[in-house]
């Protein structure tokens, strides 16, 4: 039995080993599948100089052109408030009080000085009254005379003082209110009752009644072109249907620390009265430089670090070429220097192609 059983298994390897080599012959003979190449489908667009007019867009908020920051005169605690955010009011309106318990007693104190002085000035002019006939009879000198004469004087000039002294607490009496200097409305609160404030920190914004404007940030490379504007428009978020003409009024002479933007305030010479304060706004700046050049789209731009390019077709060959850009504005970018009028360029899909790649148009965007 065990004699049989071997070869079998040496016919069943032999098998196994004629198996194995008809398959590597036929693999090694079988030929290689050919390889097709990709061609991408791309949009293109023709390049032609002509007019376009950039628009540069930037969002801002109403503000009132005259704010007030308005501060307490004295120290003190805040003791009562009159006026919410939004509040009207009117010229001399009280806005807020301070605890005048501490002026009062100053008042108390100077109005006694004044009391006191005041008994001064009599008995000195009562003296000097006394020894101006003595004088007058020759009963005493003339040095005598003059020293009550001095007398007199001095204490004429303390009861000026003590007077002084006393208006000028009575005006620290005033300033313990907080008051509206102008019609307007209020448009900040820095601080609440029982809060402790120091003379000349800002307590309340009243924006004044008048003229609204609106404040937008700028990048140090758009100065001249909003210092030279010739044509600025405003919209709003909240009114969709309205859309104002607007003035460059103001441009900040200093980037601000933090944003390294300007400050540049657009007045609203004909606002309707649908604008309120703190409204979010979009201000349109027409580019002033409005001549003929060359126009691409944003998306035909194939940026390398800092180099731009683009994607020029050739007999449907894409090859980069490397391009100078100017003003960028409204999804169009102003080319400088690179581009020819007349060039097929990429328009989309810039990032998934290399050079020399075969593509085919699929559509051009004139």
């Amino acid at each position: 039995m065990a004699k049989s059983e071997k070869p079998r298994r040496y016919v069943v390897g032999v098998y196994i080993c004629l198996i194995l080599l008809i398959g590597a012959n036929l693999s090694g003979c079988s030929k290689p599948q050919p390889v097709t190449e990709e061609i991408s489908a791309v949009r293109t667009q023709i390049v032609e100089e002509n007019f376009y007019s950039i628009n540069s867009n930037y969002s801002g908020e109403v503000r009132g052109r005259y704010e007030s920051q308005l501060a307490f005169q004295v120290n003190g605690k805040i003791i009562k408030r009159n006026v919410d955010l939004g509040s009207v009011v009117k010229p001399g309106d009280v806005l807020m009080q301070i605890e005048p318990k501490d002026i009062q007693q100053t008042l108390n104190i100077n109005s006694a000085q004044v009391n006191s002085a005041e008994s001064q000035v009599a008995l000195a002019g009562s003296n000097l009254a006394r020894y101006k006939q003595l004088y007058e009879q020759n009963a005493i000198s003339r040095a005598q005379y003059d020293q009550y004469q001095t007398a007199y004087d001095t204490a004429v000039a303390d009861r000026n003082k003590a007077l002084a002294q006393y208006a000028q607490s009575a005006n620290q009496m005033d300033y313990s209110s907080l008051y509206a200097d102008s019609p307007g409305v209020i448009s900040g609160i820095n601080a609440e009752i029982n809060q402790v404030v120091s003379a000349g920190q800002s307590i309340i914004t009243l924006v004044k009644d008048g003229a609204l404007e609106v404040e937008i940030s700028i990048p140090e490379n758009r100065i001249e072109e909003v210092r030279n504007v010739q044509q600025v428009y405003v919209t709003f978020w909240a009114l969709p249907n309205v859309m104002v003409d607007g003035k460059v009024r103001e441009i900040s002479p200093m980037a601000d620390k933090i944003s390294r933007t300007y400050k540049v305030r657009i007045s609203l010479p004909d606002a309707p009265q649908s604008i309120k304060l703190g409204m979010t706004a979009n201000v349109t700046i027409t580019d002033p430089n409005n001549k003929k050049a060359l126009y691409i789209p944003v998306t035909a731009i194939y940026q390398t670090q800092d180099q731009p390019y683009i994607w020029v077709v050739n007999n449907d060959i894409v090859n980069l070429s490397p391009i100078t850009i100017g003003t960028i504005g409204d999804g169009k970018v102003q080319v400088v220097e690179g581009l020819q009028a007349g060039a097929v360029i990429v328009t989309s899909g810039v990032h998934k192609l290399r050079e020399g790649q075969r593509v085919r148009i699929a559509g051009d965007v004139l």
